[in-house]
């Protein structure tokens, strides 16, 4: 799609520009080393690049920055995945030594690790997030109008919460409703439970009860869980520091953006296994629409145990994080085990 030396030229704009957070003109490109074309081939092939969509020409300058299309190619065709120095992987290596008795102190270090290391947010899901699922569900009426929700886990855990009925729901329905959930989400993963709720279970509460929009708006509320000691964000501060954020707005949503919890959970959760990169508009959420995510599972004998992610601008340092997110998640595995032999 691309020659050789727009290859070359996109590489050395998306490098400078992750260092200086200036629109790269052609001149500063020529004087690179790796770079040798003159400032006219240089200008032509951006222009070029601009056209097809790679490169973007702010209003107040000459110069050009990556498109989200042009960090894309570059992290998929151009990026150089570099070693981790050795003192961060001490720094790894020191953490994870520590004789630490709870698993969520691993997870709540990982995450400040990683946010002291990039300077970037990290935000960490813990694996009970992904090993809990449904075992049981109860719903038992108080009076006419509210209902103690029961959900019991499979490690156990146990949660409650009072909800209220809908207006004259008959109690022979709520015997079907707990018989249809039973049977349809015992098993699931609590992370999954709402998406299956108003998919497959949604579906066949429709055929038999006559108050299905209200009744799955109940038991959408009875099935949310609290997982705030579950996501541990690190760094949130660290975006301020960044020139794309001195915007106030920019700012104030992605600091809301930190405090939804099952939001977060959602951005990094939906991600399949293995190394992914999300850029800008592909994240599907207005708040970091101009970040990058940058998530690495980690697993124990095919069973998931968490996921770690790396949210920073556009603008960031692709090669390190992902460097990083290898080593670290490959770690955690080794570490965590423990808890799972």
């Amino acid at each position: 799609m691309l020659t050789e030396r727009q290859r070359m030229i996109l590489n050395a704009i998306v490098d400078d520009y992750i260092r200086s957070a200036e629109p790269v003109g052609s001149r500063s490109i020529s004087k690179r080393g790796d770079v040798a074309f003159s400032p006219a081939t240089i200008r032509n092939e951006m222009a070029d690049l601009e056209d097809l969509g790679f490169l973007e020409q702010p209003h107040t300058s000459a110069g050009r920055v990556p498109s989200t299309k042009g960090y894309r190619y570059y992290v998929d065709h151009l990026v150089k995945i570099g070693e981790v120095n050795e003192q961060e992987l001490e720094r790894i290596r020191i953490f994870l030594a520590d004789k630490m008795n709870l698993m969520e102190q691993v997870i709540q270090h990982a995450a400040m690790i990683l946010s002291n290391l990039t300077n970037y947010t990290s935000i960490v899901l813990g694996p009970e997030i992904f090993s809990n699922s449904l075992k049981h569900f109860q719903l038992i009426p108080l009076n006419d109008d509210t209902a103690v929700a029961i959900v019991v886990t499979n490690t156990g855990h146990v949660e409650n919460r009072t909800v209220s009925i809908p207006p004259g729901m008959e109690m022979s329905e709520m015997e079907k409703v707990i018989r249809i959930l039973n049977s349809k989400l015992a098993g699931v993963p609590l992370t999954r439970l709402r998406s299956r709720l108003f998919s497959e279970v949604g579906e066949e509460l429709g055929r038999y009860a006559t108050h299905c929009e209200q009744l799955l708006d109940v038991l959408d509320e009875s099935l949310s869980h609290d997982d705030d000691h579950r996501v541990y964000v690190s760094g949130t501060t660290n975006m301020l520091t960044q020139p794309e954020f001195r915007d106030v707005e920019k700012v104030k949503s992605l600091l809301d953006l930190f405090d939804e919890t099952p939001t977060l959970m959602k951005l990094v959760s939906s991600l399949p296994d293995g190394i992914q990169v999300k850029i800008g508009q592909e994240n599907g959420h207005q708040a970091i629409s101009n970040c990058s995510l940058i998530t690495a599972s980690y697993s124990l004998d095919g069973q998931s145990l968490g996921t770690i992610g790396i949210l920073g601008p556009t603008r960031m340092e692709y090669g390190k994080v992902i460097s990083l997110l290898d080593v670290l998640s490959k770690d955690m595995v080794s570490t965590l085990s423990r808890w799972y032999k």
